[in-house]
């Protein structure tokens, strides 16, 4: 059976709207995550199929896992302005969303591309800055000369 892909599937290396030349930098994690996940994607197959059979259950399920979702959300919303790791949390509970809802999947991929455009533009800066400043004034030894 043939794999079909949504059009704006954020793990088409092909896709002509990446915004980073046509790569994904995250295809080589997904294959990986793919081959460690196999087991446990069969197994929550399994899982999903019993909780299809009882329309009762799908719907309880579905609304615990956005309840679930929602408070890891607004957990990780609270933690960003302290020290720690906010926005990990706010990224884990929409992969928490994403396991039902389709909208969920598409902004966290959304994200990811945000963010790996972020760390391109972020690594051509500082290459700029530090190209127009030169070598720093440092000691043989590396200390600074104090």
């Amino acid at each position: 059976m043939a794999e079909s892909h949504d059009p704006i599937d954020p793990i088409d290396p092909t896709d002509a709207a990446n915004p980073i030349d046509g790569v994904d930098p995250s295809a080589d994690d997904f294959a990986r995550a793919n081959r460690i996940g196999r087991p446990i994607g069969r197994w929550m197959a399994r899982w999903r199929t019993i909780i299809r059979r009882y329309p009762w259950l799908n719907t309880f399920y579905k609304v615990l896992v956005t309840v679930v979702g929602v408070l890891v959300i607004i957990v990780g919303l609270i933690l960003v302005p302290l020290p720690g790791p906010g926005w990990l949390i706010v990224f884990i509970g929409l992969t928490i969303l994403g396991s039902e809802f389709h909208w969920a999947r598409r902004l966290t991929a959304w994200a990811r591309m945000q963010l790996a455009r972020f760390w391109v533009w972020w690594r051509a800066r500082s290459a700029r800055r530090q190209a127009r400043s030169g070598p720093t004034a440092m000691a043989p030894d590396g200390d600074g000369g104090e």
